[in-house]
């Protein structure tokens, strides 16, 4: 007997058991069915690398169902808004502009105001100094000579502001990131970003099941793609 107990993350058109009715089932059976029940990574994960993907793609006609959903799962509108803005950074300004021309009836449709986004100045948390000191003095190091307006502003903007951002956690700005650079096949970035999720406590089976997340709405390809380098990963690290 079909479950019915369990949420429908992003529902399935009409069109779908119209056209391809197998595609229908593996949605109903597999990836609702299956993929989101998985213990192993919350379903508040799951959506927030679900929409994720969904901007860095510029697929922005199924994110309205995944807003909602996540909504929902306990996501804040505060959070989505910093999602949003943080994933300008990592999927471009027109990809994260086009998402708020979606998701603002959603947020119309649910009474959600400017007054329970995030704002736009906020008071920055706490960071390990020495631990950004090594990271701006890695990146200054390669790349200081080249490009050195860009390396203060990603020490200044991106990793002593952005990240900081209470309204969206570190490990919800991790998970994103992740997802927003596997999807858009960037994967020169990923082991930096994988290690930077470990250091702050998502586990090794948490990572795995990103992967199984990201497969299903980036393709098999590119999560395989991002397998090679979470295997180094996983083997460069002693715990």
């Amino acid at each position: 007997m079909e479950n019915t107990n369990y949420p429908r993350p992003g529902g399935i058109p009409d069109s779908v058991g119209r056209v391809a009715p197998a595609l229908e089932r593996y949605t109903s059976e597999i990836l609702t069915g299956q993929v989101w029940q998985r213990p192993q990574l919350p379903m508040r994960d799951r959506s927030i690398v679900t929409i994720s993907v969904l901007i860095a793609r510029n697929q922005s006609e199924h994110l309205p169902s995944h807003v909602e959903t996540a909504l929902d799962l306990g996501v804040t509108p505060a959070a989505l808004s910093a999602l949003i803005t943080h994933l300008a950074f990592y999927s471009g300004w027109a990809n994260a502009i086009a998402a708020t021309k979606v998701v603002e009836p959603v947020f119309e449709r649910r009474g959600i105001d400017r007054s329970q986004l995030a704002p736009s100045g906020a008071q920055v948390l706490a960071q390990d100094p020495l631990a950004e000191e090594r990271r701006h003095a890695t990146v200054m190091r390669r790349f200081g000579a080249v490009a050195p307006g860009l390396v203060e502003l990603t020490t200044d903007v991106l990793f002593r502001d952005l990240w900081l951002r209470p309204e969206l956690s570190m490990r919800g700005r991790c998970l994103a990131t992740i997802a927003s650079v596997i999807a858009t096949a960037q994967t020169a970035q990923l082991a930096f970003y994988l290690n930077r999720a470990l250091d702050h406590g998502i586990s090794r089976a948490e990572l795995s099941e990103v992967m199984i997340q990201v497969a299903f709405y980036a393709g098999w390809s590119s999560a395989y793609t991002a397998l090679a380098v979470l295997k180094d990963v996983f083997e460069g690290r002693p715990d």
